[in-house]
């Protein structure tokens, strides 16, 4: 990828579920382009197919019609394997409910996320993964946290943690599904400027979904999903 190709760039993405007799057309022809080191929100109504954007961006789903391209290499025909090694090793995501394995530590957690992105087996007990987990943890400030279990953090270290999850492989694209709604609004904006600093040292463009303007006005541009299509705020 040269500095000019897009980290992402989508177009004309439609996604539709049946609901009963009913078809919801919940995206319409979405486009966007993203490059690194950009942050941008991505606001809209609930319901408007936020959530939905991010999944088929992060090849978690798969869109009816369209074309994702990330680094400039084409996503939207690949099969679930390929889908899901293109996944671990260019995309990074955090969820609003943290999404962590619970019988892991914080380490296993990180260090999960770093043996699929490097192809090693999940038991493999190579050092360099083991090393970029832990880095990942300590730049996320849980140096002291290493070994405890996700019910024994809070909601922001647990957060933190799926922060370090997302970002240990150096993803090129960060996408991240309201990462502050289930935290309070001091412990938000921690873990905010956290992630963003993070991404940005990594050289990541990033993707938010977020209700909240003051997430929003963090990022360096808006955008809207209105009626199943992209509109600039």
């Amino acid at each position: 990828m040269n500095d000019s190709t897009p980290v992402l760039a989508a177009s004309g993405l439609k996604k539709s579920y049946r609901m009963g007799v009913e078809t919801l057309a919940v995206l319409r022809g979405v486009s966007l382009t993203l490059h690194a080191g950009e942050t941008c929100a991505l606001m809209g109504a609930s319901g408007s197919g936020k959530s939905t954007l991010l999944h088929l961006l992060g090849l978690m789903d798969r869109p009816d019609a369209g074309e994702i391209l990330i680094a400039g290499e084409p996503m939207h025909g690949l099969g679930p394997r390929r889908a899901a090694r293109a996944r671990a090793a260019r995309i990074g995501f955090v969820f609003q409910q943290f999404q962590l394995m619970h019988e892991l530590s914080a380490l296993e957690n990180v260090l999960l996320s770093r043996r699929l992105a490097a192809g090693a087996p999940w038991w493999s007990r190579g050092a360099a993964e083991r090393a970029a987990a832990r880095a990942a943890l300590e730049s996320v400030g849980l140096a002291a946290r290493l070994r405890h279990r996700p019910t024994q953090l809070s909601g922001g270290e647990q957060q933190r943690v799926a922060i370090a999850r997302a970002l240990v492989s150096k993803p090129v694209l960060l996408l991240a599904d309201e990462p502050t709604g289930n935290l309070d609004r001091r412990t938000g904006e921690e873990v905010l400027t956290l992630l963003l600093a993070r991404a940005k040292e990594q050289g990541a463009a990033v993707l938010l979904a977020t209700h909240d303007p003051a997430v929003a006005a963090a990022c360096s541009r808006t955008l809207r999903l209105h009626e199943g299509l992209v509109v600039i705020s």
